[in-house]
């Protein structure tokens, strides 16, 4: 199953257009909210506050018992709206389960087999491994990936983006591990493409009693930090 977002209808606002278009014209967010071991009603909730934002990238972390059925409930209901991805993928069994449930993109906390690249490009998806060295950061893009997580960013700060960039050039990287709606801007501002932002960035008790308007206020709060 392919989950090319340029095969789905375009959601018809300005925010389309903060979506970055990269290998098969796929189309991924600035921003992307990790939800980790978030009930699928709460991440309903968030989804439907997201699609009114500017942030339109969901990860759902395979850790989560019931992942696939949340990402597959979440594509079917918000897909023309928001980019809907698997986390913590590890295996190519992980890649293709996230896929069949309408993944439009595969995060991992870790590097990519070639295997798992190629699962993904066959389906059109976006493949995200992680890497921290240089060497980790370019075997993945040579390897195929479209964009690799520089995980846990926050250990060396902004700062190492600057430090990669020297010999490796300008990357599509992905900064993810301490961010929030503090720092967020300082990463882009050292050359980071694209960012991921725990569930953390909401108010517990907002999930916990599925406040729509305090998700939204949270979303509001971070999109003011992040120069569009």
């Amino acid at each position: 199953m392919c989950s090319n977002l340029n095969n789905r209808k375009k959601y018809d606002s300005k925010t389309a257009k903060e979506e970055r278009v990269i290998g098969q014209d796929v189309a991924f967010s600035k921003v992307t909210v990790i939800l980790r071991r978030v009930p699928l009603e709460a991440a309903r909730v968030i989804a439907l506050q997201m699609t009114k934002s500017r942030i339109r990238s969901m990860e759902v972390s395979l850790v989560t018992g019931d992942a696939l059925d949340i990402i597959r409930t979440l594509n079917d209901e918000f897909g023309d709206a928001l980019s809907i991805g698997a986390g913590t993928v590890r295996t190519a069994e992980d890649a293709r389960g996230a896929i069949g449930a309408g993944s439009s993109f595969l995060l991992s906390p870790v590097g990519f087999s070639q295997e798992i690249i190629d699962v993904a490009k066959e389906a059109g998806v976006i493949s995200v491994p992680s890497g921290f060295s240089p060497t980790e950061i370019a075997t993945m893009f040579d390897m195929g990936a479209d964009i690799v997580k520089v995980f846990p960013a926050s250990r060396l700060g902004p700062a190492y983006l600057k430090d990669l960039a020297a010999p490796l050039g300008p990357l599509p990287l992905m900064v993810v591990g301490g961010i929030n709606a503090q720092n967020v801007q300082d990463y882009f501002d050292a050359g980071a493409s694209y960012a991921g932002i725990g569930s953390g960035c909401f108010k517990p008790e907002d999930i916990a009693s599925l406040n729509g308007a305090g998700i939204a206020r949270s979303l509001a709060e971070l999109e003011k930090k992040v120069r569009w």
